[in-house]
């Protein structure tokens, strides 16, 4: 009983520290706050204007915090304001509520509110539909005000959680799936592989591009969340190594895919006999075998920042590409060999050893930090050619003229 409860409660302290508990504490407190605040200032007797708009400010991370909120208070403004207009010159009936919500929609996007677009429409149609419009309007816009102010104040006292842990287990998940399939690939291909059995793993391998997707997702969360964090010293190296990681995950995903195709169009061309003789296709598995352990300590290395273990990862990864390297050298000498045998098949056979080289070549340590470098340049340039650009502006409206 003692352990149960000890293990429960490390559970709960564990919980209390993950990115959704500590987010939803936050808007909860925010909501909570902006509605006690906007009792004692707004005329409203139930003003859930304020915690509504507490809720959508205080979003997962500052940066995106930021820009609701202003996004967020233009929308309810703009409508308040095409709500008196339309009091003032037609009043409420059932074709000016028609043409209300039509400019409000067509305004939203005007002003570039993005999601906010009905909430213009929504705050028009609410002030519209009361009786004292002035002083309905000067509520919604003050409560607007108080839920957008107590979600910043709240960001500012309680730091947004970081979502770099999320994103690096998404990535580590993604090198696994990648890292299953090579292993696949590497025992189905011992004796005659059926069409059908390749296809099923060309299918699997199309799958990737969906995990991708979701891994990209968790990573503009996390990249959202470093910017504009106090609690991160160097958030634009997290960013663009998190960044530069994934898109080499990518890349090879992509050439996995082709490489399954290939494999499956040998299993087509020879429906009754092996993909490979027996010595090429171990020499094949063993390449796959150390190229899927690789693809995991590179995973690894890139979410260093979260793991702590960068050495050992690089040193892991850098003695598997090794082997694989020379496996494959190997497989080379053999897949040339097998053409002799088979010239039928040398554009499938060149085919698979150009997909793993390039495989390989993307996972190397060089290959990684020449990507990193070529786009910490990038942003570097990036930012003097924007602060360039604003100088200039500035001497030209001051009218004086450019060097």
């Amino acid at each position: 009983m003692p352990e149960m409860i000890s293990g429960l409660a490390a559970r709960i302290a564990h919980r209390r520290r993950e990115p959704v508990a500590v987010q939803a504490l936050r808007s909860t407190a925010a909501a909570v706050i902006s509605y006690v605040v906007a009792l004692r200032l707004s005329s409203e007797p139930s003003p859930l204007t304020a915690p509504l708009t507490a809720l959508l400010v205080v979003q997962v991370t500052l940066y995106s915090t930021l820009t609701t909120a202003i996004r967020r208070v233009n929308s309810v403004v703009v409508g308040v304001l095409i709500a008196i207009g339309f009091s003032v010159l037609v009043g409420l009936t059932w074709w000016s509520l028609g043409l209300l919500i039509l400019a409000s929609l067509v305004v939203g996007h005007l002003v570039r509110v993005d999601e906010f677009v009905p909430e213009v429409a929504i705050s028009a149609m609410l002030v519209l539909g009361v009786t004292q419009v002035a002083d309905t309007a000067w509520d919604r816009v003050l409560e607007t005000l108080i839920g957008a102010a107590v979600g910043m104040l709240v960001n500012l006292l309680v730091a947004p959680p970081l979502w770099v842990g999320p994103a690096g287990a998404a990535i580590t998940d993604l090198a696994a799936r990648m890292s299953r399939l090579l292993n696949h690939l590497g025992e189905e291909s011992l004796g005659t592989v059926k069409v059908e059995q390749a296809a099923a793993r060309l299918h699997e391998a199309r799958r990737l591009d969906n995990d991708v997707a979701q891994v990209d997702a968790a990573l503009r969360q996390a990249e959202d969340s470093l910017r504009l964090n106090p609690r991160v010293k160097e958030g634009l190296l997290f960013r663009l190594v998190l960044r530069t990681g994934l898109d080499t995950l990518e890349i090879c995903a992509v050439v996995l895919r082709v490489a399954c195709r290939t494999l499956t169009d040998l299993a087509k061309a020879r429906p009754d006999r092996p993909l490979l003789t027996t010595e090429t296709t171990i020499a094949l598995r063993q390449v796959l075998r150390h190229t899927a352990v690789a693809v995991e300590s590179f995973a690894q290395l890139i979410t260093a920042q979260v793991s702590a273990n960068a050495e050992e990862a690089e040193a892991r990864l850098t003695g598997e590409l090794a082997v694989a390297r020379a496996n494959r050298d190997r497989l080379a000498d053999l897949l040339l060999a097998d053409i002799g045998e088979d010239p039928a098949q040398w554009q499938l056979h060149g085919a698979l050893l150009a997909e793993i080289d390039r495989v390989l070549d993307e996972l190397g340590v060089d290959k990684r930090s020449q990507r990193l470098l070529e786009e910490l340049d990038h942003h570097t340039r990036s930012r003097r050619s924007g602060g360039l650009r604003g100088r200039l502006r500035r001497r030209r409206d001051r009218g004086v003229p450019a060097e």
